[in-house]
């Protein structure tokens, strides 16, 4: 559309209605310049804007293009989650009823994943077992930020001895193992998917909390935090309108690599028996279910095992995107 035809095309840019053209003798000079330069303006704005909107979108597919191993772990992220959320579209058998006379069957294209001893479907258990194995592994991960979190958050703003005693605290958590230490909570807590969880997410809290108290630390010390608390706003202001949203980047992108270690830790203790009891498809369950017949039916133990490895691989793909994300927006 030329300049002409826009500036014929709107009657709304006088009250009246009336359309000032450079032909009409009742036009004056200075309405004919200005409508005309405000309307080409307007027209080079939202011609720039769409350039520049299409070119993010372009820069992004592009960026995505030259990175296969981050679109693989995005897919294998998204099927994760579909097996977690809705396992009935992926296998919609029953993962605990198996025939006996097809156990023990190898892969092939009647079963995915081949048999187990008790003839159920392999791909349906693990299909099945997502849910399990994700939603301890979320909630850990939940338990470990949100603790981990605050202790950090409080011990970095307040400092003094408060941040010693709740640092010399978090020294000590970090020289026990993870794994060593989930299994000591666990003990207190319990058997069963959602004490494991809370165990393995209380071990991740003194990682969280230092991480989070290094960036409170950077972020108190900022000229904008300082003129808030000379302009004489409350301490809780300052706590939440400030030093917190500019201090949970690290923290967020730490959650992608906590859950890929959290779906390690649970599929761990429940390999050794300390999650949901027999026949709960979970993958540490699956896999050891699996090592009594190692020798003749491999896929019990390795096909499961695998999709541990692909998600645990997956999760730390994501998380080294969005640290890099991060790192370029800081």
């Amino acid at each position: 559309m030329s300049t002409i035809d826009s500036l014929t095309s709107a009657g709304a840019s006088r009250p009246d209605g009336f359309v000032p053209t450079a032909l009409d003798p009742d036009t004056r000079a200075d309405d004919f310049t200005s409508t005309s330069a405000d309307r080409f303006a307007d027209a080079v704005r939202e011609h720039d804007d769409e350039l520049t909107h299409r070119g993010a979108w372009l820069t992004r597919l592009e960026d995505l293009v030259r990175r296969p191993g981050l679109v693989l772990a995005l897919l294998w992220s998204v099927a994760v989650l579909l097996a977690a959320f809705a396992p009935s579209l992926l296998a919609p058998g029953d993962p605990l009823v198996g025939v006996p006379a097809d156990k023990l069957q190898a892969p092939s294209a009647a079963h995915w994943f081949g048999t187990d001893q008790l003839g159920r479907d392999l791909y349906t258990r693990v299909v099945h077992g997502t849910q399990l194995t994700l939603r301890a592994a979320l909630v850990a991960v939940l338990v470990g930020l949100l603790v981990g979190a605050v202790v950090g958050l409080v011990a970095g703003f307040v400092g003094g001895l408060v941040d010693d005693v709740a640092m010399r605290v978090v020294d000590v958590l970090l020289s026990i193992p993870a794994l060593l230490l989930s299994l000591a909570l666990i003990t207190v807590l319990g058997f069963g998917s959602v004490n494991v969880a809370i165990a393995v997410g209380l071990a991740n809290v003194a990682s969280v909390s230092r991480i989070m108290r290094s960036e409170v630390l950077r972020v108190r010390t900022s000229g904008y935090v300082e003129a808030s608390q000379a302009g004489g706003s409350r301490w809780w202001t300052v706590l939440l309108g400030h030093v917190l949203p500019n201090s949970v980047g690290p923290v967020v992108v730490l959650a992608a690599i906590e859950l890929g270690a959290a779906v390690l830790a649970v599929s761990s203790l429940s390999f050794l028996g300390y999650g949901e009891p027999p026949p709960a498809p979970e993958w540490g369950a699956l896999v050891a279910g699996g090592r009594d017949y190692l020798r003749t039916s491999w896929w019990l133990t390795t096909l499961p095992g695998l999709v541990i490895v692909a998600t645990v691989l997956s999760a730390g793909r994501i998380s080294r995107a969005l640290d890099g994300d991060h790192g370029r927006n800081r």
